[in-house]
């Protein structure tokens, strides 16, 4: 549920319908990727109902400009009420400690469109992420 808020939030933002979301094929698809073990979701909760209030994915890359094996984090959400209050820095927190479990060297994240998720790029940056190249590209594969 809480993929389709971000996905909602991002094209609300935006005015553009980008993605497409079925709730019963993410979740299908959430545990068949986690089931080959190269993709893993933390998911944040509520002490006292616990109810769950963000998550953070992660696969493992690979490149050679990386040294190898790296995180990619495609997706980290939090409810709109959990914002400011530490959340998302919790969630981070895990990422860096499962990447040094898994040897990694980094961590790589895309926000989503900016200017408009700026201060998503700032949360970013105020954790430890720092700007490294140009905008994300990508290419639908085609027969």
């Amino acid at each position: 549920m809480m993929v389709g808020a971000l996905l909602d939030e991002i094209m609300a933002v935006i005015d553009e319908k980008v993605f497409t979301f079925d709730q019963k094929e993410t979740e299908a698809r959430s545990r068949e990727l986690v089931a080959r073990g190269k993709y893993w979701i933390f998911i944040a909760r509520e002490s006292a109902t616990g109810g769950s209030v963000g998550f953070v994915s992660l696969y493992e890359s690979y490149a050679l400009y990386a040294e190898g094996a790296y995180g990619t984090l495609p997706e980290l959400y939090v409810r709109p009420q959990w914002r400011s209050q530490s959340v998302g820095n919790m969630l981070l927190q895990t990422v860096n400690a499962f990447g040094r479990e898994k040897g990694w060297n980094r961590i790589e994240v895309t926000t989503p469109p900016l200017p408009e998720f700026e201060r998503t790029l700032r949360f970013y940056e105020a954790n430890g992420f720092s700007i490294t190249g140009g905008k994300k590209l990508k290419r639908d594969v085609t027969p």
